[in-house]
């Protein structure tokens, strides 16, 4: 595979592509606007080595300098976890004006699937995905998220949409995009912090190397669009449902009162649950993300 000019590779990821070996692309956001420093730098570099461990090249994705990056060194992901929220949190509607201005931006999880598809990287681990959020039947507010999977060809593993979501709403939404929603393991939508959450998924896939058959069956047959792979949180780290469930209520109640909108509720959401959890729900975040790798380090190298 040829190297996109417009896209500026590390040696280690463009070295992997040129030679057809396994890659995966990681999101920034989750190192900017997702954790505190120095744990955020933290997460991210084991994020890298849990990736190389499982037989592929991590390809973390970032605007720096107006230039779309695609493979961070350790001075990059410092940067990016030190700078915290004063990094442009990027989708797609922001690349162009960032990349413009010679800016810095952190990517959503729709403004890495941009960059891994132009790179030629055909699948992303994160944490969770966005959705359709709770009274959006009067807000429209859906994640951009949603639709970059209904047109971008990147498979992207998670651990189910985040629960301040209404993930019933976010399935359909799935659904009318054409997105298969795949199991791996489980029968049922995972809601981020917990294993479960109610809805049923497409299909259920026990193993690596059969959700990588489907991939590329998809890519071989040209059918566009991503796939979703959901990966619930280890048993482990799983919360109480019903416990966590009431965090969220009361954290969604709270945004409502103090008028929080727009790109800046789901930051909000995250960082009152981790307060009210006293942090409970930061360590479940943490392990999912280093599943989700795993996984798809597994899948990319089976395909």
């Amino acid at each position: 595979m040829k190297l996109n000019e417009k896209i500026l590779y590390s040696p280690e990821v463009a070295e992997a592509i040129l030679n057809d070996r396994p890659v995966i692309a990681l999101e920034s956001t989750i190192i900017s606007h997702g954790m505190p420093y120095p744990q955020n730098v933290e997460t991210a570099k084991n994020c890298e080595r849990i990736a190389r461990e499982n037989g592929a090249v991590p390809a973390t994705c970032a605007i720096l300098g107006g230039s779309l990056c695609v493979g961070l060194t350790p001075d990059q992901l410092e940067y990016l976890g030190k700078t915290g929220p004063a990094v442009l949190k990027a989708s797609r509607r922001d690349i162009a004006v960032i990349a413009s201005r010679g800016g810095d931006g952190a990517l959503t999880v729709a403004g890495t699937m941009i960059l891994a598809h132009m790179a030629g990287i055909r699948v992303f681990a994160t944490g969770g995905i966005g959705g359709v959020h709770r009274g959006a039947t009067e807000t429209m507010d859906i994640s951009a998220d949603l639709e970059e999977l209904g047109r971008t060809s990147v498979a992207v593993v998670c651990a189910g949409a985040k629960s301040i979501l209404d993930i019933g709403l976010t399935l359909e939404y799935l659904e009318t995009k054409g997105v298969p929603v795949i199991g791996f393991g489980t029968n049922e939508m995972p809601a981020f912090y917990t294993r479960t959450s109610g809805f049923g998924v497409d299909y259920r896939m026990d193993d690596p190397a059969e959700i990588a058959a489907a991939l590329k069956a998809k890519l071989e047959l040209g059918i566009a669009g991503g796939t979703l792979i959901v990966n619930p949180v280890p048993e482990k780290y799983s919360m109480d449902k019903a416990k966590i469930d009431a965090v969220i209520e009361a954290a969604v109640e709270k945004a409502k009162t103090l008028g929080v909108k727009g790109k800046n509720i789901t930051p909000f959401l995250l960082a009152e649950i981790k307060d009210v959890t006293g942090g409970e729900s930061l360590d479940a975040n943490i392990a999912l993300v280093y599943n989700n790798v795993r996984l798809a380090a597994k899948i990319a190298s089976a395909m």
